[in-house]
C-alpha cells in the first residue's frame, strides 16, 4: 500500500530542548489517526511538521514518497495538505466566500467554485449562512465553517489541532457524527489532536500517544486500554479515559 507520509528519526531543538522526538511514523492513505498526550507533549509542534507548516531540526520526511525534508516543499504539495485550528480562522467576508478562498488560490473555474462552496456548506448544514458574515457566527457554525473551507479543497491529507474542544457538548456531538459520516464518505486521510478520549474512539482507528515530547505508541484505539506503560504515562491515560467512563454510566443509568 502507498505511503502518504513518513517520518524518520525526527527531532525538533527549540532553546536547547528537545520538544519533539520520533524514531519512525508512517501513515497510511484513508486512515484517521488521533493524537493525544499531555499538554506540553510535543502534539501540536508534531502536527505542524506533518502538515509540512515547519521543519524539524534533523530527521527525513516523506510525502507522497516525495522528499519535502532535507527539502523545500513547493507549492503542488503543500496544497495537498489542509489544516483546521481549535480558534478558527476567519476572514472578514461572508461564507460563501470563506470557503472559495482556497479554490480562488487554484484558480478554479468560477463555476466549480460556486458548486463546491455549496456542496460543502450543505455538507456540514450550513448552507442557509452563505450570504452572511463568517465574524457573526456561533461557535459551532464557525467550526462547521472552518472544516467546510478545508475539505473543499480536496486534501488528500487533513490536520485538525482540537478542533472540537471550544464548543458545548450537544453541538460537539452533531458536529462529530456529521464529521464521522463526511470522512467514511470521502475517505480522506485524517490527523486530529484532542484531549478528549470519545472523540478518538468515535473517529479513529490509530493512535499516536506522545509524552514529554517523545512517542511513545501508535497503534489502534481499542488496544491503547490494555497497554502498559511507565507510571507516568499510565496515570495519564487513566485520567484522559476517566471522562468517557463516567459519561457512559450516566448515559446507561438514562436509558
Amino acid at each position: 500500500m502507498k505511503i502518504m507520509l513518513d517520518l524518520q528519526d525526527i527531532t525538533v531543538i527549540k532553546r536547547n530542548k528537545k520538544i519533539v522526538s520520533v524514531q519512525e511514523l508512517t501513515v497510511k492513505p484513508g486512515k484517521v489517526i488521533g493524537l493525544i498526550g499531555p499538554n506540553g507533549a510535543g502534539k501540536s509542534s508534531l502536527l505542524k511538521l506533518m502538515a509540512l507548516l515547519e521543519n524539524p531540526t534533523t530527521g527525513i520526511i516523506h510525502f507522497n514518497d516525495l522528499q519535502v525534508f532535507p527539502g523545500k516543499v513547493n507549492l503542488t504539495e503543500r496544497r495537498k495538505v489542509s489544516v483546521v485550528f481549535q480558534q478558527p480562522l476567519m476572514l472578514d467576508t461572508t461564507v460563501y466566500n470563506n470557503v472559495a478562498i482556497g479554490l480562488k488560490f487554484r484558480k478554479t473555474p468560477k463555476k466549480v467554485i460556486k458548486e463546491t462552496v455549496f456542496y460543502w456548506l450543505k455538507q456540514f448544514g450550513i448552507d442557509h449562512l452563505v450570504e452572511d458574515r463568517a465574524k457573526n457566527l456561533s461557535g459551532g457554525e464557525a467550526q462547521r465553517l472552518s472544516i467546510a473551507r478545508a475539505m473543499a479543497t480536496n486534501p488528500e491529507i487533513l490536520f485538525l489541532d482540537e478542533p472540537f474542544s471550544a464548543l458545548d457538548l450537544p453541538t460537539r456531538r452533531k458536529l462529530l457524527k456529521d464529521f464521522q459520516q463526511i470522512l467514511k464518505e470521502t475517505g480522506t486521510t485524517t490527523i486530529f489532536i484532542s484531549h478528549d478520549y470519545h472523540e478518538v474512539r468515535y473517529l479513529c482507528e490509530d493512535i499516536i500517544l506522545m509524552f514529554e515530547g517523545k512517542m511513545v505508541d501508535y497503534g489502534k484505539v481499542e488496544e491503547l486500554p490494555f497497554k502498559r506503560f511507565t507510571n507516568d504515562v499510565n496515570q495519564f491515560l487513566d485520567e484522559w479515559m476517566t471522562p468517557l467512563i463516567d459519561e457512559d454510566r450516566i448515559e446507561k443509568a438514562m436509558t
